[in-house]
């Protein structure tokens, strides 16, 4: 096949691909096979990449590029507002009666949409094709994942219709509750954690460094708001019209009332329309139709005046409390957890609800065999609303926290002023296996195949008692393991090898020191360089690192005076783990005394190892575009620092550019 062949095949192919992307996703008609969708995607990239033809708008865009160590900020050309609640007939006819008085008559309708329950997002296309896809973040600015986003199935890489230069978009990322429960299936097979809930999933999803595994992830996308140079004569009706025919997902329930009676309606008609949706909504959305009027409304800091959120009732059942236990956290947190009788509540069926802390019990005065009302925040968290009949006869005595841990016996104690119980001991079985499975995960040393099955095994059988223990482990102790072949025991140990070269800060993350998660990590090992230098920093060292304050400090400190802790840190010493930052070797002096800012997605270079370049020629790399900035590296989508660097007549660099300056080749 020579070029010009391979571009008419190439053409074919997207075209097939983006007609069967919507038939999938917007309008649930499929007409070829998933194992068909993946062989003609695979045939697309294949050629693509052979004959040097690949597009930003291409299907093949969807499964992602290499990982990025961060994401950038951009700032929302208008502000993306939450919504002010409402949880009842009187609060929304109040808010009637604020916007006829706002706007001194009643010549404006209502459009009534459905509330989703999953993560807000921006999307910016400019002559029709997807340049930006970012978070809402504090309203003002949020994370650039454009990347993440364009895996998103149901949202069009390029537009369709007679769409405008430049449009913005906000919609809504969520999951399905049948995608989420599979998802969560699929992780248990793996051993790994099941997610709380859709809407954190979701979040969590595309705020991921790797667009290859967002890709991986059942996200759909709704879009409920346009934004153009010239809508301001628009109606909400004729903006979700628009969406539709521009190809993007737009959610069917939505209708237009012309007062406010109409609007009680359909909320009452809709409050039962949400069991028998695939995904989660917790109420409906009303905002003044025609968008003429918005201005003169207005809007508070956080929310806007022409719309509003009302709240359906969190579902509630009754059912008995048979038990009262407790849980043991990874760092000794003891947990109350109620069995209860099970029952069925919004679509699931409820056996436990967690009662946080000893304080929260007997605030509500909550006793085994009470019977009590069950809600779930936010439709998704089981908990304890109250007791029915508190003052009944022969109720059981009040809940006393024991004194002494549940697993390992030793005596519990509250730290400062701390409404959690802990235990203390290192050596308890439930943390033990907690901080096992902490230190193996993905964000800490990333030991594939040390799941929570292999790690409870290990423990019970006595073969390791810490994390450190694992680097003594041999193949003839793993193979009486349940479902450990030769294979699989010597995969297992490969990964606990390779797990050496981490970095320092993944070690120290691993460590399971308290409050210290990634970000704390890396700057502590930043800060300090060596392993040798935290353990034994005191509070003001360590308070002298930018971003950890002292609490985060004390935490450290407290965990290296502990004896116990101290000779697992050496017993992973002596096992050859890195415990110093590594020091880049410096190639040359081209970029000495240059400092860079990156921005936007270079073609084939991720924001770290464009980094690893500038410090290898002596170069550094700061956030924020200053006076003091000498090059801005900017890619596609650079966001707000592009304008500040042109504010500061500082011209932006390409990859290219940035090539010549350093004669790398990539």
């Amino acid at each position: 096949m020579d070029k010009k062949q391979a571009q008419q095949r190439v053409h074919e192919l997207r075209n097939l691909l983006k007609k069967a992307n919507k038939a999938y996703y917007q309008d649930a008609q499929p007409f070829i096979s998933d194992k068909e969708f993946d062989a003609y995607l695979d045939e697309l990239e294949h050629l693509e990449d052979k004959f040097n033809l690949s597009k930003p708008d291409s299907p093949t865009q969807r499964v992602g590029g290499q990982p990025s160590s961060d994401f950038e900020t951009v700032e929302h050309p208008t502000d993306l507002l939450s919504l002010d609640n409402t949880y009842n007939e009187e609060e929304l006819n109040d808010f009637n009666r604020r916007v006829q008085e706002g706007l001194g008559h009643t010549n404006f309708s209502y459009l009534v949409e459905l509330k989703f329950d999953g993560a807000a997002l921006r999307l910016r296309y400019e002559d029709g094709k997807l340049v930006l896809g970012a978070t809402r973040g504090d309203g003002a600015r949020g994370d650039d994942i454009t990347r993440n986003v364009k895996t998103i199935r149901d949202i069009p890489l390029h537009l369709s219709g007679d769409y405008p230069p430049v449009a913005e978009i906000r919609g809504e990322a969520y999951m399905e509750q049948e995608a989420f429960q599979r998802l969560n299936e699929h992780r248990q097979q793996q051993d790994l954690n099941a997610f709380a809930n859709p809407r954190n999933s979701t979040a969590g999803s595309l705020k991921m460094q790797d667009p290859r595994e967002v890709s991986r992830r059942p996200i759909r996308f709704f879009s409920f708001d346009l934004l153009t140079e010239s809508n301001k004569s628009m109606t909400q009706l004729k903006k979700m019209e628009l969406l539709s025919e521009f190809g993007l997902p737009v959610c069917k329930h939505f209708q237009k009332c012309t007062n406010i009676e109409q609007v009680h309606d359909l909320i009452d008609e809709w409050k039962t329309l949400r069991d028998n949706l695939p995904y989660k909504t917790d109420g409906v959305v009303i905002k003044v139709n025609e968008d003429k009027f918005r201005d003169s409304l207005g809007a508070t800091s956080k929310a806007p005046r022409w719309a509003i959120a009302f709240k359906f009732e969190a579902e509630q059942a009754t059912t008995v409390i048979e038990n009262i236990r407790l849980q043991v956290g990874r760092l000794g947190k003891i947990t109350p957890v109620a069995d209860l009788k099970a029952i069925e509540l919004a679509g699931t069926t409820v056996k436990h609800a967690s009662l946080h802390n000893e304080d929260e019990i007997h605030r509500k005065d909550i006793r085994v065999g009470d019977r009590v009302i069950i809600e779930k925040a936010g439709d998704i968290i089981p908990q304890v609303v109250e007791v029915v009949n508190p003052d009944r006869d022969n109720r059981s005595s009040k809940f006393a926290m024991p004194q002494n841990c549940p697993a390992c016996g030793e005596k519990l104690t509250r730290l400062g002023e701390d409404v959690d119980w802990r235990c203390i001991n290192p050596e308890c079985p439930p943390q033990i296996r907690q901080r096992i499975e902490h230190f193996a995960s993905r964000d800490a040393l990333d030991i594939e195949g040390l799941g929570k099955a292999v790690v409870d095994q290990l423990v019970t059988q006595g073969l390791i008692r810490t994390y450190a223990d694992l680097y003594e482990l041999e193949k003839e102790q793993l193979l009486p393991l349940d479902r450990m072949a030769e294979k699989s025991a010597q995969n297992l140990l490969d990964a606990i090898e390779s797990s050496k070269q981490q970095p320092l800060d993944r070690v120290i993350y691993g460590l399971g020191i308290r409050f210290v998660g990634k970000t704390v990590a890396r700057d502590l090992a930043n800060g300090l360089q060596h392993m040798d230098a935290l353990m034994t920093a005191d509070i003001e060292t360590i308070t002298n690192i930018e971003s950890i304050g002292p609490k985060i400090a004390t935490s450290v400190v407290e965990f290296f005076e502990q004896d116990h802790n101290k000779q697992i840190v050496n017993k992973l010493r002596a096992q050859g783990l890195s415990f110093e930052v590594e020091q880049q070797k410096q190639a040359s002096q081209k970029l000495e005394g240059k400092t860079f800012v990156l921005t936007g997605s270079l073609p084939s270079l991720t924001r770290k190892e464009a980094t690893e370049i500038i410090e290898k020629h002596g170069g550094k790399v700061t956030s924020s575009v200053s006076g003091n900035t000498d090059y801005l590296l900017a890619g596609d989508s650079p966001g707000s620092k592009l304008d500040k660097a042109k504010e500061l007549g500082i011209d932006p660099i390409d990859q290219d550019d940035f090539k010549n300056l350093t004669d790398e080749t990539f």
